[in-house]
């Protein structure tokens, strides 16, 4: 699994479209349809975000997440920006220690976002059913790569495969869902979680 893994998140950058999904059902109908094999079925996946006291990552349209996958047992560190499609991951052995060397670096936990998540991949893409709650299901359609100048080739390949799941740019949810997690606790102060003692 650790290969087939690797072949399809190996990339400096990620063409994504994320859509919101009406029936988790309806979705699940369609990729049976569909030949594709799972890497992951509904796992948690917890994110850990940092940034410095004075939110220097977030000016410079920046992120720097931990984040682990259980039962899976994926361990990540992951970095995106400051280009809408710059992401990389690599794996790491040890969460609770990355989180730890961040903290003594002077970053902080500002937010921890966790959701369900599936993912599936489809020929070269990978396509994830995703269920945060009190925001509902989401799925994101993408691939890695190095190669800037197939970035809108992808997009339609992905738009196409998207379709075929009933998905159209009526569906397009643009924003992060670390940003979707932050405008709902901003909006619903008593869901505020204390972030100081996140760091395990």
């Amino acid at each position: 699994m650790a290969a087939v893994k690797g072949t399809h998140f190996n990339g400096q950058f990620e063409v994504e479209l994320k859509y919101r999904l009406s029936s988790k059902a309806k979705f699940l109908q369609t990729l049976s349809t569909i030949p594709h094999e799972v890497l992951i079925w509904e796992n948690i996946d917890t994110d850990w975000y940092f940034d410095t006291p004075s939110h220097s990552l977030k000016r410079e349209h920046k992120s720097l997440s931990i984040r682990e996958t259980e039962p899976s047992g994926f361990k990540l560190w992951i970095a995106k920006g400051p280009e809408p499609e710059r992401c990389e991951a690599t794996d790491i052995a040890n969460a609770k220690t990355a989180k730890s060397m961040l903290k003594t670096l002077g970053y902080e936990v500002v937010l921890v976002v966790e959701k369900i998540r599936s993912i599936y991949f489809i020929g070269p893409y990978h396509v994830t059913l995703d269920y945060i709650e009190g925001l509902g299901y989401f799925s994101e359609f993408a691939i890695m790569t190095h190669n800037v100048s197939k970035f809108a080739i992808y997009k339609q390949e992905l738009e196409a495969l998207a379709l075929r799941f009933g998905l159209g740019n009526e569906h397009l949810e643009h924003q992060s869902y670390q940003t979707l997690i932050a405008n709902q606790r901003s909006a619903n102060p008593s869901e505020k979680v204390a972030l100081a003692d996140t760091v395990q």
